[in-house]
């Protein structure tokens, strides 16, 4: 699967990839309104792609988003999914595994989330943790997380083989738009909620971090599971090259109506009573 519209494939992984080579305010001189009438087309043309992905029923679409904390991963998902019709779009959101998902392997919990024929899944957060945080913290042996490289790259060739079609995103913005986002959530009593002390400790590993992503990118990104790795910290921008990333994923695909199970032409529509 070979995507490679001007808004994104600067953002393409190939190895070997650094992700100093990506400018995270990076807007490639769009202008904000001119992002928001072309966001807008976007939607529109992903809802009705959708609805056809729906109907057709054979296929399915799975988009995953990593970042680090307050990088934009829920408000992107609020703004590629405006309009599209929610029986056709289930987002999952991995937490810390529970006793009942640790008593099993690690893509145990993840391949019950897999979408179903004729519907977009959205992953917020994915089974890249366990090559990320399991990694960075030590909650796994060395050896076994090197494993897991290859266990992802199988676990996604099984669900491209069977008619589902992986796009990943690496939203990316810097250890000091992190911080300003932080305080801005601080001055929005509303915003207090999404603030979580402990996020201060993982800045901490900032660093640590950033070598895992290196690595997980590099060993990961395929021609059936490509990686992107989208400059995030202009919203508008990051929204329009996530939403026209989903909307050629869709057009590439060019789901199809089924045929009609009767014979139209037997039931002219003034003929109904």
């Amino acid at each position: 699967m070979q995507l490679d519209h001007p808004l994104y494939a600067p953002y393409h992984v190939t190895s070997p990839f650094k992700l100093a080579s990506i400018d995270t305010s990076d807007t490639q001189g769009w202008k904000k309104e001119d992002a928001k009438v072309k966001r807008a087309q976007n939607r529109e043309e992903i809802a009705e792609l959708q609805e056809r992905l729906y109907a057709e029923g054979k296929r399915s679409v799975l988009l995953v988003l990593q970042a680090m904390d307050a990088a934009g991963k829920d408000s992107t998902i609020e703004s590629i999914t405006r309009g599209v019709n929610p029986q056709g779009v289930h987002v999952t959101s991995f937490k810390a595994p529970s006793k009942e998902e640790l008593a099993h392997d690690f893509l145990w919990r993840v391949h019950d989330h897999a979408p179903r024929k004729g519907t977009i899944g959205i992953f917020n957060r994915s089974h890249y943790e366990d090559v990320l945080i399991v990694k960075v913290k030590g909650f796994a042996p060395p050896a076994l997380v090197e494993k897991r490289y290859g266990h992802i790259s199988d676990f996604e060739r099984l669900l491209a083989d069977h008619g589902t079609r992986i796009v990943k995103v690496m939203l990316y913005a810097s250890k000091d738009h992190q911080l300003e986002r932080f305080r801005q959530r601080l001055e929005e009593p509303s915003k207090w909620w999404k603030f979580n002390p402990a996020d201060l400790k993982e800045r901490e590993l900032w660093d640590q971090y950033m070598a895992a992503y290196e690595t997980a990118l590099n060993r990961t990104s395929t021609d059936y599971a490509p990686w992107y790795v989208v400059p995030a910290e202009k919203k508008w921008f990051r929204t329009l090259v996530v939403s026209q990333l989903l909307l050629d994923t869709l057009k590439q695909m060019n789901p199809k109506y089924p045929p009609p199970s009767f014979d139209p032409a037997e039931f002219p529509p003034d003929s109904l009573v």
